[in-house]
């Protein structure tokens, strides 16, 4: 795995809202969340056009590294990657948007396009909440188990593969989710390689109220230790809150924290909807890594996981 640059912990005033702390990992050791898949170079001051067009109410019915296209019941978005990068609503040129840029095979725009187009295009309509008397199903959320198949993700010191934690993990929290009345959908079932793209997909296409994708870590520093929980830079409120919920479950679970931290993930910037990749320890931490293997303290991981999307989607 090629090293990346450490990551960036929210500061104070993006998150003093929602009280985060910072807490030290692995930094200066290696890159982050070795073990969480390739890292987007996202241009700075940008966002997705999934991630637009979460914002905006649309889905993306054609993606490429030049061009998208985004619709609505009635509305249609388009754009074209520089050079000569232009953008289209309604068949119509619509001027001053900025840099439109290609990276990780899918094109990202500027963060202010989103108000301006949403000046001009109808509100989405509110998608309905949760009360206290909700009899409804809620959800659906969409649990991606890390990996799979032909990609096994980190080896552990103990030759675990990441792969089978994420897995057993993942299934725990699908079950117990289910048995709490939410509408659960997997991004994989059993042993099975799915691209990273196409987990995404799962959860544009089903609208989620929430993906989660689940892995394990790894570092050079064999004493670095603890979970993370990891939001794209350009996250929404949904994703942050979400983020938070996972986090302080998992602390008052014991399981070590080393905080919510920025990543522009793939899974994650190509999801539309509230997104979050959280790291459940270190597979290179021969302690740590034990304790992944063990089934009571996956049951663990994956009952703080599932309380805390579950109390998220009630909130």
């Amino acid at each position: 795995m090629p090293k990346l640059p450490s990551p960036r912990i929210f500061g104070v005033s993006l998150l003093a809202a929602l009280s985060l702390a910072a807490v030290v990992g692995c930094e200066g050791q290696t890159g982050i969340a070795a073990a969480g898949g390739p890292v987007v170079r996202t241009p700075p001051g940008s966002i997705s056009v999934y991630q637009l067009a979460g914002r905006l109410g649309m889905r993306v019915v054609a993606s490429t590294a030049t061009s998208a296209t985004l619709c609505s019941g009635r509305d249609t978005v388009t754009f074209f990657a520089d050079p000569g990068g232009a953008v289209y609503v309604n068949a119509q040129p619509f001027a001053g948007h900025g840099p439109i840029s290609s990276a990780g095979g899918m094109l990202f725009v500027p963060e202010p396009l989103a108000p301006q187009l949403a000046q001009l295009l109808p509100p989405p309509a509110p998608r309905p909440r949760p009360t206290g008397r909700w009899v409804g199903p809620l959800g659906p959320v969409v649990i991606d188990a890390g990996h799979g198949g032909k990609d096994p993700g980190a080896i552990s010191v103990l030759k675990t593969t990441e792969k089978d934690v994420n897995l057993a993990v993942a299934e725990r929290v699908c079950d117990l989710l289910a048995a709490d009345g939410v509408e659960v959908v997997r991004t994989r079932r059993g042993d099975r390689f799915v691209e990273l793209n196409d987990r995404a997909a799962v959860a544009n296409r089903c609208d989620a109220e929430l993906f989660v994708s689940i892995h394990a870590d790894s570092c050079d520093n064999p004493d670095a230790s603890g979970s993370t929980v990891y939001i794209c830079r350009a996250a929404s409120l949904d994703s942050l809150a979400a983020a938070r919920a996972v986090e302080r479950a998992l602390c008052d679970a014991g399981v070590d924290s080393r905080g919510i931290r920025e990543a522009d993930f793939r899974v994650l910037v190509r999801t539309s909807g509230p997104a979050i990749l959280i790291e459940l320890g270190y597979l290179s931490n021969p302690a740590e890594a034990r304790r992944l293997q063990q089934a009571d303290y996956q049951a663990r991981l994956a009952a703080a996981i599932s309380q805390a999307i579950l109390q998220h989607l009630r909130s």
